[in-house]
């Protein structure tokens, strides 16, 4: 599917991964309709920041996700759907898991519905790496065992499914793509990465983290983008599920000492508390096996390996070091 002859309908298009997705829609040529949360001060989020010719070349509709008429209006004319929208913080989902129910599995039920019943070409469900819990065998196959160890990746289980079953009973044209751990700029204050360069640019005596020993599949913003592209435009990738990643782990505690090690900086790494998940929530290995999006995409990061993963990270640092960037960032408040 060229994407370039069709209009591509973006929900989370005002979040981290979905405003670097539509600008990068924008960029290639690609009649973008982007939906974002609406709220009264008019703010399109990330997208307020991005250039001016994209900003311009964007037809953005402001909405709520959970709302099953706004969201049928929005699609309308519409033939393809990146659905990005989600609640995606786990310790708020301990919190508040009734908001997760809402957002995500609602949200995406009206976006399958919408796309049933207006003739959708294809719609590409996004997923997350945290389905699957703690790697039973590594690297993590699309086969892999899935275990919603937080009230937020029961929620994505739940929508991956109803994403599948509008394929099974409907012949939607669903694909689904499971990235795994996504940093770069613009990332929201609650993860890892932002929290280590934020609370080192700010001046703080010591890192404060959660656990440190977890495991994580770091995947820069680019590589991600790149990946939702691939899948979009594959025919092959219809009725399937694909990870993206970069197929290597990295422990919380070896990445702090890299962004460190980055930054000029040698600082106390210190796990805090009230960061930390419940034991039986946390979830220890994360790392993708994706040669199936090598095999139905051609997809493959660009970002690879331990060296990739310290490029991404100096890439990240530059920009949230910038003072314009840093000041939206509270690194004095654990931001669940």
């Amino acid at each position: 599917m060229d994407l370039k002859n069709k209009k591509v309908f973006v929900t989370g298009a005002d979040g981290f991964i979905g405003s670097h997705l539509t600008e990068e829609l924008v960029r290639q040529g690609v009649k973008v309709r982007a939906f974002v949360c609406y709220n009264s001060f008019n703010s399109w989020g990330w997208l307020d920041d991005s250039p001016p010719d994209v900003k311009n070349s964007l037809d953005v509709y402001s909405g709520d996700i959970r709302d099953s008429h706004g969201v049928r209006k929005a699609m309308r004319d519409c033939e393809v759907v990146m659905h990005l929208a989600s609640l995606i913080g786990i310790p708020y989902s301990y919190h508040s898991p009734d908001s997760y129910v809402d957002t995500n599995i609602k949200g995406t039920l009206n976006v399958l519905q919408a796309a049933r019943e207006l003739g959708v070409e294809k719609v590409l469900h996004t997923s997350t790496s945290e389905v699957y819990g703690t790697a039973q065998f590594i690297p993590m196959t699309e086969e892999h065992p899935l275990r919603g160890q937080s009230p937020y990746a029961a929620t994505k289980i739940a929508a991956d499914q109803m994403a599948m079953s509008f394929y099974y009973s409907f012949g939607i044209p669903v694909s689904i793509i499971r990235p795994f751990n996504t940093y770069g700029p613009r990332q929201s204050a609650r993860a890892v990465i932002p929290t280590v360069i934020t609370q080192i640019a700010a001046g703080k005596d010591r890192i404060l983290l959660g656990a440190l020993s977890p495991k994580r599949d770091f995947t820069y913003v680019t590589d991600t983008v790149r990946g939702f592209l691939a899948v979009a435009g594959s025919e092959q990738s219809v009725g399937e599920v694909v990870n993206i990643g970069n197929n290597t782990a990295v422990s919380i505690s070896d990445l702090a000492k890299m962004i460190m090690e980055e930054m000029g900086a040698k600082l106390e790494i210190q796990s805090e508390e009230e960061r930390l998940r419940p034991l039986k929530s946390e979830v220890e290995v994360l790392q993708a096996d994706i040669s199936k999006a090598k095999k139905l995409t051609g997809w493959t990061p660009q970002y690879a390996g331990v060296s990739g993963l310290r490029k991404g990270l100096r890439e990240t640092i530059d920009w949230f070091t910038r003072s314009n960037h840093l000041a939206q960032y509270k690194a004095e408040i654990c931001n669940i």
